[in-house]
This record gives structure tokens, C-alpha cells and sequence, in this order.
């Protein structure tokens, strides 16, 4: 049977920035995406229903005959799998008046099934994690790498920490994958888990306390303070202080400098001593851009600092305030607290902001993925030039100048 990851309609647009170039399913949170999440539990392949710019890089696969269609917004849990596989041919699960999950006869009928309602409902048993809003990549963090943790470690052997000069605390709680180097490091997983994956490294003077979830390929730098309920995902490049935060993948922050409750994309890169604070100085609750409202919304929450879109970059000593929000493929420097609501394509900081021309994106996104070996192909050329295309109203400036 098909296993079907759809955006929901009212939850995708409420992800933005980050769901301009991913489905909802390809979040990550914890250790692993929400679509790796469903693919270890079901032990079989998943394909996304997304946006029509997203299917070409994000393929739905066969969309022929049965099928689990899920909502991709919902994290899964052990119990939560079971329900959705023990579904019969045209039931559906509901959490709260959420669909999570149905099982199709038909899945080249779900656009139909999905609108017209299902013959038979049932609920949930248990509540359940659902990533509604960009700050709850944050919020649930450390929860969703500690259910990750006991997911990807149950009945297997961690590698020795190897290293006489790197202190650990609660070794039972660590678990190291093949390939690691860890060098004259603190490892304390007394308050959470510590996963290191394949092939990362931890420098010497890191001090890291769990939860954390390091993703493969990635190294912690040298003299980094890593505070908790941190998801560094593959292919990055992490030091300086960094609380409650997730790097999707192939992202660098290598240098000094604090980063708290904050979400960074994928291909990003923050300049030497960044700083982003998380914390309003009269305390009050945070108030951040929402794409989807077209203002800015009340978090509720007391901390939240930086939501950055995949491609956005910043110099050195940027100063970013709460609860700022970065597009895809901005470029921000100079001296000053920048906007609190970057768009996308924007070039400039405190002084003010021009347009990110496409080819100049593109020189910039080419020679960076090389450096992965990826390529920016025509599908990646597709998506940000859709992107370009839809947020070119968030550029006010462009209105002005002409």
C-alpha cells in the first residue's frame, strides 16, 4: 500500500518561509523529518501531495490504487502508526477536528475523498504533536528528539565515545553512530539524549549538553557551547552558543555568536558573531511576521528569536532582534538591527533593502551547492523562480522605484 503525505490547506501557508521550498513532511523536527518519522514507523517509502512547484522535487510516486493518505503536519508516534495502519478501505482518523490520516481505495481520488468527507471516522486515542505554526519546530524540539532517539537507538550498539580526553555524563544516553570523531569534548546527556550521527564531529572544548541531535556529515566547532534541545541536521557546520534550535541541513554558523529559539533553513550561512536575541526586554510575548495573515501575529511565546529561509545569508555582526523573519535567498549586512520582517530576494539591512536579482541567486546557490556536490538543476531554478514570483509584493521598495 501507498503511503501519501499531503500539505494541509490551512497549515501549509502558516509554515511560511520554510514551506515555500519543502512540503510540510520534509520539516524536520527532532532527529528526523515528520516524513522520516512516518517512513521508519511504516518501514516503507513515503511520497508528498504538495504544492504544484514542489512535486517535481518532492514526487508523490504511484498514485494508483490503495493508499494511507497523512497529514504531513502531524508527527508520528508508535501508537499513532498503528492506528493509521489498523484503518479500513474508507476510514478516516481525526484528532480535535484535524484529519491525520485515511485510508483509500483509490488514491488518484483524493482530491474528491478528502473534500467530500469519508464514510466512517474515528479519533485518536492519545493526543497527538501537530507543527501548525514555525515556532513549534522549536517549541517541540526536544521532545521530538528524544522520541527520535529511543526510535533510531532501540536494540542497537553505540559506538564508543573513543577519546580519553572528552568527559561524559550519562553515557547510557548517548549514542554514537559509525564514523564519529569526537575530540577533548564535554558530553553531558543527564537532562536528555545525545545522538551524533554518521560520520560527524565534535571539536575539541565542545561542550554539549542534551538534548541534541547531530546529523550526519556535521561538525560542532571548536570551543562551541551547545545548551539543549538542539537539532543540528546533516551537512552543517555549528559553533558559538546555540539554545533550542534547529538547522534544517547544509547550513553554517562556525563562529561565535548566540542563537536561541530559532529555526535556520537549508544552503544558509551566518557571519562571524551573529547574534540573535530571543528574549524581549520587557518580557512580553513575541510578536512575529505570519505570510499567511499578511501581519504579525502573537506567538504567545516569551522566547523566540530567528526564522530563516532556506538560501538567506548574513555578514559579520549582524544584530537580528526577536522574533525576526528571514525569506528565502535574502542577503542581509551592516551595521544596525535589521527589519524584523526580511522578504524574500532581499538585499541590504538596517540602511535599507534592494531586490536579490534571480541570476545573481543563482551564481551564489550554484557555487555553494557544488561544494555539497548538488547540483542547481532546473528544478531547483523552478522553485525559486516561483518563490521570486509570488513574494515579489512583500518587496515594497520595488513599488517605489518605479
Amino acid at each position: 500500500m501507498h503511503v501519501l503525505l499531503f500539505d494541509d490547506p490551512a497549515i501549509w501557508p502558516q509554515l511560511l518561509p520554510f514551506t515555500f521550498t519543502r512540503p510540510v513532511a520534509a520539516l524536520r523536527c527532532g532527529i528526523l523529518t515528520l516524513a522520516e518519522k512516518w517512513q521508519q514507523r511504516l518501514q516503507q517509502p513515503v511520497g508528498y501531495l504538495t504544492q504544484p512547484h514542489l512535486q517535481a522535487k518532492f514526487p508523490a510516486g504511484p498514485t494508483q490504487g490503495p493508499a494511507l493518505v497523512i497529514n504531513g503536519a502531524v508527527c508520528a508516534d508508535d501508537l499513532l502508526a498503528r492506528q493509521v495502519q489498523a484503518l479500513e478501505p474508507g476510514e478516516a482518523l481525526f484528532y480535535e477536528g484535524l484529519l491525520v490520516a485515511a485510508h483509500l481505495a483509490d488514491a488518484s481520488l483524493v482530491a474528491e475523498l478528502i473534500q467530500d468527507g469519508f464514510q466512517k471516522t474515528r479519533e485518536v486515542t492519545e493526543p497527538v504533536t501537530v507543527i501548525r505554526e514555525v515556532w513549534h519546530l522549536f517549541l517541540h524540539n526536544g521532545a521530538e528528539i528524544r522520541r527520535d532517539f529511543k526510535l533510531l537507538t532501540a536494540g542497537r550498539q553505540s559506538e564508543p565515545v573513543g577519546d580519553v580526553h572528552t568527559i561524559v555524563y550519562a553515557p547510557e544516553n548517548i549514542f554514537i553512530e559509525p564514523g564519529v570523531k569526537i575530540r577533548a569534548a564535554i558530553l553531558n546527556a543527564e537532562n536528555g539524549p545525545i545522538y551524533l550521527g554518521k560520520n560527524s564531529h565534535v571539536s575539541e572544548g565542545a561542550i554539549i549538553k542534551g538534548a541534541l541531535a547531530l546529523g550526519e556529515g556535521s561538525t560542532i566547532n571548536p570551543g562551541a557551547k551547545m545548551r539543549g534541545d538542539n537539532t543540528v541536521g546533516p551537512y552543517c557546520k555549528v559553533g558559538g552558543e546555540v539554545g533550542n534550535s534547529v538547522f534544517f541541513g547544509y547550513s553554517n554558523k562556525g563562529h561565535d555568536g548566540y542563537l536561541g529559539n530559532s529555526v535556520i533553513g537549508e544552503w544558509c550561512n551566518l557571519g562571524a558573531d551573529t547574534n540573535t536575541s530571543n528574549l524581549k526586554n520587557n518580557y512580553a510575548p513575541v510578536k512575529i511576521w505570519s505570510h499567511a495573515a499578511g501581519r504579525f501575529v502573537n506567538t504567545g511565546q516569551q522566547f523566540c528569536g530567528l526564522m530563516m529561509g532556506d538560501h538567506s545569508k548574513c555578514g559579520i555582526n549582524t544584530m537580528f532582534n526577536t522574533g525576526t523573519v528571514v525569506g528565502v535567498a535574502a542577503n542581509i549586512f551592516g551595521a544596525g538591527f535589521p527589519r524584523t520582517f526580511i522578504p524574500s530576494f532581499s538585499w541590504g539591512g538596517a540602511a535599507g533593502f534592494e531586490t536579490f536579482k534571480l541570476p545573481k541567486v543563482a551564481e551564489v546557490a550554484e557555487r555553494v551547492m557544488s561544494r555539497r556536490f548538488l547540483p542547481y538543476d532546473a528544478t531547483e531554478q523552478a522553485i525559486m523562480q516561483h518563490i521570486f514570483e509570488a513574494t515579489a509584493k512583500e518587496r515594497v521598495w520595488e513599488k517605489t522605484s518605479q
